[in-house]
């Protein structure tokens, strides 16, 4: 569940419908549109096979009774629920209804049913972006610029609907079919929340390695602590590793405060200096210096030529992007075993309850 605590929850009514063929910046012109009608989840749907699973939630695939589209359906249990992850759920689907961007996972139907919360969203047939890459038998420096170029797009419509989503990671990079590397989607927002000025927040939540100094700091922050996270994502898809690595949380936590990092030349070397200008705006310390979306976007090497970068291999960084996906799902698996018996991994996700819902 989501870290934002807010007083001011949207609830869903009962068999409420999203709305998600609304047309907006970003918006795709084919997207599926949800079933019309009335009636009870099962009313609309047939249930299929689990995606997923977790401490509260089954993810199943789902098809629609109507449209005889399929569809992914997060079920979630009420009575596993505290009060405060029945906010924070409806804090996300407050959000998600309202955002409708090509590179932003579309929520079609809420039902708030007696046991029940039925969340259904596109069906992410792709799997993680990450896994995808790792594939690759030859992989160049344009495509991991095209991949930043989506994701600061995406991020930048969030910011300028003054939403933080504040768990950027790999995990939350989704692919929609399996042979379309570029229709990319951010998806859980489920510790995103809506900023009403610049330095609103304050719960410490979010994933180490991932998460911006501020936060940990434990000053308030805003949107800005996303651009860090995807200067993290932009470092990984380059270098093949992240730029912060400690074996102990502690000493992990201390390098990003100091945003204590480096290009080693071995695999760096051949990577172009506008890149590495990029991540240096993303990952700078003070947030006021950080660059925005919106600058991202404006940036030499997002905005120049694909011929000079399709001739960039990264073929020695992709082994090492191997290497550490592997890891990566190796920690993933373990500690949705854990969560799944409710334990909690502060090496993994972390929150702190004493912001006021902020």
């Amino acid at each position: 569940m989501g870290c934002g605590l807010s007083t001011q929850a949207t609830t869903p009514s009962k068999s409420q419908k999203s709305n998600a063929g609304a047309a907006s910046k970003g918006a795709s012109s084919n997207q599926k549109k949800a079933p019309a009608g009335g009636g009870s989840f099962k009313d609309n749907y047939s249930v299929g096979r689990t995606l997923g699973e977790g401490a509260f939630s089954v993810v199943k695939e789902v098809t629609s009774r109507s449209k005889r589209s399929n569809y992914a359906a997060k079920i979630v249990t009420k009575a596993k629920l505290t009060k405060e992850d029945e906010i924070a759920l409806h804090d996300e689907i407050g959000i998600l209804k309202k955002m409708k961007h090509n590179h932003i996972i579309n929520l079609y139907d809420v039902f708030d049913e007696p046991s029940y919360y039925y969340l259904v969203t596109e069906l992410m047939l792709g799997g993680e972006l990450f896994d995808r890459i790792v594939t690759k038998t030859f992989y160049t420096e344009k495509e991991a610029r095209d991949v930043c170029k989506i994701l600061f797009d995406a991020l930048g419509y969030c910011h300028s609907h003054a939403i933080a989503h504040r768990d950027l990671k790999p995990e939350n990079l989704l692919l929609m079919s399996r042979n379309d590397d570029k229709n990319i989607k951010i998806a859980d927002f489920g510790f995103a929340k809506k900023v009403s000025s610049s330095k609103c927040l304050l719960t410490q939540c979010g994933t180490p390695g991932y998460v911006a100094p501020e936060i940990l700091h434990g000053v308030p922050y805003g949107v800005k602590a996303d651009m860090w996270s995807l200067g993290v994502i932009t470092y990984i898809l380059l270098g093949g590793y992240p730029p912060f690595i400690e074996q102990n949380q502690r000493e992990l936590f201390k390098k990003i405060k100091r945003g204590q990092y480096e290009f080693h030349v071995e695999y760096w070397g051949q990577i172009s200096k506008e890149a590495k200008d990029l991540i240096a705006g993303l990952l700078t310390v003070d947030p006021d210096r950080r660059m925005s979306a919106e600058k991202a976007l404006e940036n030499p090497w997002i905005t120049g030529s694909d011929e000079m970068l399709d001739g960039k291999d990264l073929g020695v960084n992709l082994e090492q992007f191997r290497r550490y996906n592997a890891k990566r799902k190796v920690r993933q698996a373990v500690l949705t075993l854990m969560a799944t018996n409710k334990l909690t991994s502060l090496g993994y996700m972390f929150r702190t309850n004493n912001s006021n819902g902020r």
